[in-house]
């Protein structure tokens, strides 16, 4: 077990904003800084940075925790992982005996087998089982430089090759099933999930192999597979290639759809392509592009979808500070394509015009209109106002205004007149989504964590308040010991956050959202944060730990959950109040 002492001290040595803003550009606001939430897609920034403990909080997505809780989320580490990593940020060992942590073993255990696997699909390759496999890849234009560079291998068609032959090095079935690289049947048999497939393998940052996708030669079946979610691989979270396009010197890199466009793209010179992996862009994989390039070039398909799905891509980087691009693929459905139809030389010129988002959304817009006819012009400044409504920037809106006025002769001023209308409505249907999509005091209804506080409102703040109270006074746990027991708390995800709290305090040791962050996870995580923040408001006395002791105690007390789960957080709060005046009477 690692010392309190150490945990608090690796915590000292990493003020939580130093930390932060190497992933998220903050803003000071009063004793808080604020910035983009880099664990979810948002406009306006809701996350915050609270220095004074230490502690961040998404008012969005319900993130929070303390700077061990940052790291391990935004790292995807395990607490030990997280620590780790800290600690060697401030010049600090961990103890000899904080090597034991089962999720760390499991991890490294998972990127072993990965290895070993990705080994396996490339020895298979160069076999007589592999020589379809390689005839697809030679028919793709790919030499075997490439092919050795980037790990291509094959799965072959069998149901048990890959599962025998990691069965043999020592790894277990669950294990590989818990690596993705098998799939259990309905009748309890493990079984190779990769078949028939020309195998990639996803390398992450530091070199190993988490994950793989494949692509089918044959038959049945998706055309690319990939790997499921596992201890080491989040697909939302990664880029393929990106570990070889951080190593460029151009500041640009490539944002490509599949793998195939990657791998033409780097073999053809253009070593900073990256790509999604078989999901749309997400706000993690925009972030972590943004901490390697000043500007991005999207680089999708020239199809409907693609243009969709560039569009959409745009829209999460204009959120960052870096450049966007959307190149249009003209006589060519990829980058694939273009280049051996028309060489590198062109794809380079390509690139190097490419329009800046806004350019390229216009464009689009003003091609499906007849611009000759009045009705025409009228639909293309309706929806083209729409798109340079969500321009953050004064400035911007004012030059595209001035330009959109002069291509279809229009008014400038009565332009910037509709953006603003636009902007307000926007503002406020924002202002009405979030109102549905958050139940009282901003709890999600769709709460996974604690999914039994909808219906048990009254009794679930009266827990939370106990635990937020007990956080900032550990002295108060033998008054709440002499009255309440684990068993008062309804909602077993607050019974079991208090009995941590219990048991440490109990133990006369520290605890704090750090040390409980080793025990739950990162969702669980912030709801905690959560109730420390909504506490905040309220008086920190025994009086008030009282009051929420006897609610909690007082079966009498019991209203309509249902009627309750339709509450604003006002009148919540006033039947909050009043339940604690009547227990105050008696």
């Amino acid at each position: 077990m690692i010392p309190d002492e150490f945990v608090e001290e690796v915590k000292y040595k990493n003020p939580i904003a130093d930390v932060v803003s190497a992933y998220v550009q903050l803003r000071r606001r009063g004793r808080t800084s604020v910035g983009l939430c880099p664990f979810h897609s948002e406009k306006s920034p809701s996350f915050t940075v609270y220095e004074d403990s230490n502690s961040y909080y998404c008012f969005g997505c319900g993130a929070g925790g303390d700077v061990i809780g940052f790291i391990r989320q935004i790292e995807n580490l395990s607490y030990i992982e997280a620590l780790k990593l800290l600690a060697a940020r401030a010049g600090m060992a961990l103890p000899e005996d904080a090597g034991d942590d089962e999720g760390a073993k499991k991890r490294s255990r998972i990127l072993e087998a990965n290895r070993v696997a990705a080994r396996f699909f490339y020895e298979q390759l160069l076999t007589p089982a592999g020589r379809e496999a390689q005839a697809y890849l030679q028919q793709r234009g790919l030499s075997a430089k490439t092919i050795k560079q980037f790990g291509i291998g094959f799965a072959p068609d069998s149901w048990d090759m890959l599962r025998n032959h990691l069965k043999e090095k020592g790894y277990s079935y669950e294990l590989m099933e818990e690596a993705s690289l098998l799939t259990k049947g309905k009748n309890g048999s493990f079984y190779d999930k990769f078949r028939g497939r020309v195998m990639f393998p996803i390398i992450d940052l530091r070199g190993s192999v988490i994950g793989f996708g494949g692509r089918i030669l044959k038959g049945d079946g998706a055309k690319y597979m990939n790997s499921g979610d596992t201890p080491v691989f989040k697909k939302s979270r990664h880029l393929f290639a990106l570990n070889l396009a951080k190593n460029s010197k151009e500041k640009r890199l490539i944002l490509c759809e599949g793998y195939m466009d990657v791998i033409s793209l780097h073999q053809a010179g253009f070593g900073t392509a990256v790509a999604t992996l078989g999901t749309a862009l997400t706000a993690e994989q925009a972030r972590l592009i943004s901490q390697y390039a000043h500007e991005v070039v999207v680089c999708y398909d020239s199809d409907e979808a693609g243009q969709k799905a560039a569009k959409r891509a745009s829209s999460i980087f204009s959120q960052l500070e870096i450049k966007v691009k959307i190149l249009t693929i003209p006589g060519a459905k990829d980058p694939d394509e273009f280049i051996k139809k028309y060489g590198d030389v062109r794809f380079k010129l390509l690139l190097d015009g490419a329009q800046n988002a806004t350019e390229y959304e216009l464009g689009r817009i003003l091609e499906k209109y007849d611009l000759s006819a009045a009705d025409g012009r009228v639909g293309a400044l309706k929806e083209a106002v729409k798109a340079l409504a969500e321009i953050p920037s004064r400035v911007e809106r004012d030059v595209y205004a001035s330009k959109l006025a002069g291509e279809l002769d229009a008014s400038k001023d009565a332009i910037l007149l509709a953006m603003e209308d636009e902007r307000k409505r926007a503002y406020r249907a924002k202002q009405k989504r979030e109102q549905q999509d958050y139940s009282v005091v901003g709890f999600d209804r769709r709460d996974t964590v604690n999914p039994q506080r909808s219906q048990n409102i009254t009794a679930a703040l009266a827990e939370e308040g106990i635990i937020a109270l007990l956080l900032r006074n550990p002295d108060y746990i033998d008054l709440v010991e002499q009255q309440l027991t684990p068993e008062h708390f309804i909602t077993d995800f607050n019974r079991q956050v208090y009995t941590l709290i219990r048991e440490r305090l109990m133990n006369r040791m520290i605890v704090d959202i750090g040390v409980l962050s080793a025990e739950l996870t990162p969702e669980q995580t912030g709801k905690v944060q959560r109730m420390l923040i909504e506490s905040e408001a309220l008086s920190q006395g025994k009086g008030q730990l009282l009051d929420y002791i006897k609610v909690l105690g007082d079966a009498e007390n019991k209203v309509d959950e249902g009627e309750i789960g339709q509450m604003q957080a006002d009148d919540l709060q006033r039947l909050f109040d009043d339940i604690r005046k009547k227990q105050g009477k008696r």
